[in-house]
């Protein structure tokens, strides 16, 4: 969650991670080497991209990931950092849409929700998600504020912590008395909303695994008994941060299958993901669908792992290899990262 002054709500897309299965034996003419302009800009700032930069690396400076994303990164990405010495991220479609709606959007009216979708069937981006709320959690205890939840005071002080390194200014109390970190992460959420309705500030609410908010957990109680996500403090409190009651800002979300606990591995849609409650909630929403690699994507990743020496094998530096490289992978992120990987 970010809360940013006059006009900033920025901060763009990934280049995802992912699977893997052999290269055979192509041949074909070495893949002549191109110019770094090609596949990257120096245009670090998301906010200046425009439809010239698609598909282009921008480089996000190491010492900045801790407070862009303070939450972490996916393994597979914070090794790639590590082996390259650099955060480079894709400039994609999806995220050029979105900038375009957040700098057009009138924070007069009420927040507008923004729901990305990835078409393809894989994992994803994974960080501190909702999912993780609901599944796993060592500690819980009666809340002292409402007897009919219950608290996660060790998520809720992580939560605390990260916000803190992306707002410090924001932050208030909850750091320093863990047992009452839930509440006061109402507190805070509460007041944060009513200070962007006053115009004090633009505020973005950025939910990963927004579907984790309803259907069920693997929590138990006590008594063994399930615990429902309306009756967990952080569920409850976050629940009504999505709800578009209030303005100044905009509440950007994306649906994970991580984050649907027995759910089929098939589903993949809102509706499927979100179930009927959650869909009815978040209802109306933009939809922000993400495909796979166009081919102008496709080209400029293949061309940065061709730079950094990622793909070492002969033959997948032809271009047979190359196109092989792309139908195995179906253009997929995850997967062409995952192919990419061991050659």
């Amino acid at each position: 969650m970010r809360c940013e002054g006059e006009g900033e709500l920025d901060r763009g897309c990934a280049l995802h991670t992912a699977h893997r299965d052999g290269l055979s034996s192509v041949s074909s003419q070495d893949v002549p080497e191109r110019p770094r302009a090609v596949f990257h800009t120096s245009e670090s700032d998301p906010a200046k991209h425009t439809e010239q930069h698609e598909g282009r690396l921008y480089n996000i400076p190491l010492e900045e990931l801790s407070a862009v994303f303070p939450h972490g990164l996916p393994h597979r990405f914070q090794q790639q950092i590590k082996t390259f010495n650099e955060a480079r991220v894709m400039v994609r479609k999806p995220a050029l849409e979105l900038l375009a709606y957040l700098k057009g959007s009138n924070f007069s009216h009420p927040a507008v929700r923004y729901v990305i979708c990835i078409l393809q069937l894989e994992g994803g981006m994974e960080r501190n998600s909702a999912h993780l709320w609901v599944k796993n959690c060592k500690e819980l205890l009666q809340s002292s504020y409402n007897k009919d939840r219950l608290d996660q005071p060790l998520q809720a002080s992580v939560w605390l912590k990260n916000f803190k390194a992306s707002n410090e200014r924001f932050l208030q109390e909850g750091l320093a008395r863990v047992r009452s970190a839930s509440d006061a992460v109402g507190v805070l959420l509460k007041e944060l909303k009513q200070q962007s309705h006053r115009g004090s500030f633009r505020l973005l609410v950025a939910v990963d695994g927004v579907n984790a908010l309803w259907g069920r957990t693997t929590l138990r109680k006590e008594n063994k008994s399930p615990v429902c996500p309306e009756e967990l403090t952080l569920v409850h409190n976050l629940r009504k941060m999505v709800k578009n009651d209030w303005s100044g800002g905009a509440i950007v979300t994306t649906l994970s299958q991580t984050g649907s606990l027995f759910k089929p591995s098939s589903a993949y849609t809102p509706q499927e993901l979100l179930g009927k409650e959650g869909f009815d909630t978040l209802d109306p929403f933009v939809p922000i669908p993400v495909p796979n690699y166009s081919q102008r994507e496709f080209e400029s990743c293949y061309g940065y792992y061709l730079e950094r020496r990622w793909l070492q094998h002969e033959k997948a530096r032809t271009e047979d290899g190359k196109a092989e490289l792309q139908f195995l992978s179906g253009s997929n992120p995850q997967q062409l990262e995952r192919l990419a990987g061991p050659l």
